[in-house]
């Protein structure tokens, strides 16, 4: 509960079985495990911090050049470089559960059986609230294609991830696909707590002096500012088609009147990312501004707007 020219504002939310105390959260693969943000901000304050996605083998990632600046935005290709699940859980976790820093942990994998192993090998660890399942990755197993643009393949991963997991998964989804209710439905029966949407929209960037591609991996993942109208879209669509599901909304969300759009389009919480790498505040700015631009408009709980544009 937050207090702004005593006005009490409560930014506290439920998403699913989880209990947040605000609805800002650290989206994965922009703010590392927790730690590197740590010299900036306090992780500990934020609803909740996705950790960048884990393997069940360290990956080195893509070639370079890994990122590129867009007109709004940026692109990478990444390709989930992370040291293991193991070696999170020896390096990285005791810091965070330490501290209290309310965690949501990616997992990723090449295979059904892969998220089924991370998060196995996450069950039982402390300070972990929730998993997030990025079902945006290759699917080795079905010739490079992507698990969330098929609603089986969704269906078959979460599944296992759930599986295992002995705690809430959230599915998180592309919007690169024809019906995006039916792989979000996919994802709910096979035991999903919630979707995260969305993740990045693939996009390629041309050198036109040396006409190649710009990014090593060739094609990247679009983010910030340009996807935000997609991603507001498709949280709404499927808040209406699948009111049950509950949704934390991810993409170009920057700002605390970013947020309050995002839950007005009918998610419970919202993760900022891309604006990370621009400013390691970014989160904990929003935070901070979001009780006085709550209390300015007579707003006393933000869980109250959720799907209020609907």
């Amino acid at each position: 509960m937050s207090v702004v020219a005593g006005t009490a504002v409560d930014l506290g939310v439920e998403v699913g079985p989880l209990r947040l105390a605000n609805p800002v959260i650290a989206a994965a693969g922009t703010f590392g495990v927790g730690r590197e943000a740590a010299r900036f901000v306090d992780p500990a304050r934020l609803g909740a911090v996705v950790v960048k996605s884990l393997t069940r083998v360290p990956r080195a990632g893509r070639p370079g050049p890994r990122m590129v600046e867009t007109a709004a935005g940026m692109l990478n290709a990444i390709g989930l470089q992370n040291p293991g699940v193991d070696a999170w859980l020896a390096d990285d976790l005791p810091w965070l559960a330490a501290r209290g820093v309310p965690l949501i942990v990616s997992v990723a994998g090449d295979s059904a059986a892969d998220y089924g192993a991370v998060a196995a090998r996450l069950a039982g660890a402390p300070g972990i609230l929730a998993l997030e399942a990025n079902v945006s990755c290759p699917n080795v197993e079905d010739r490079g294609r992507v698990f969330a643009r098929d609603p089986a393949a969704t269906h078959a991963a979460v599944r296992a991830a759930v599986a295992a997991a002995g705690r809430p998964v959230f599915a998180k989804l592309t919007a690169d696909v024809t019906d995006l209710p039916e792989v979000a439905r996919a994802a709910r029966d096979a035991g999903a707590a919630g979707v995260t949407l969305i993740n990045t929209l693939l996009g390629l960037a041309i050198d036109a002096d040396t006409a190649r591609p710009v990014l090593g991996g060739v094609t990247g993942g679009l983010s910030g500012p340009a996807i935000k109208p997609v991603a507001l879209r498709a949280v709404a669509e499927v808040a209406t088609a699948v009111p049950d599901l509950p949704i934390i909304g991810c993409g170009g969300a920057r700002s605390a009147r970013d947020v309050v759009e995002f839950v007005m389009a009918g998610a419970s919480a919202v993760a900022i990312g891309t604006a990370s790498l621009a400013d390691p505040r970014a989160t904990v700015a929003a935070l901070d501004a979001l009780p006085g631009w709550l209390a300015a408009r007579g707003h006393r709980r933000i869980a109250d707007l959720r799907g209020a544009a609907l």
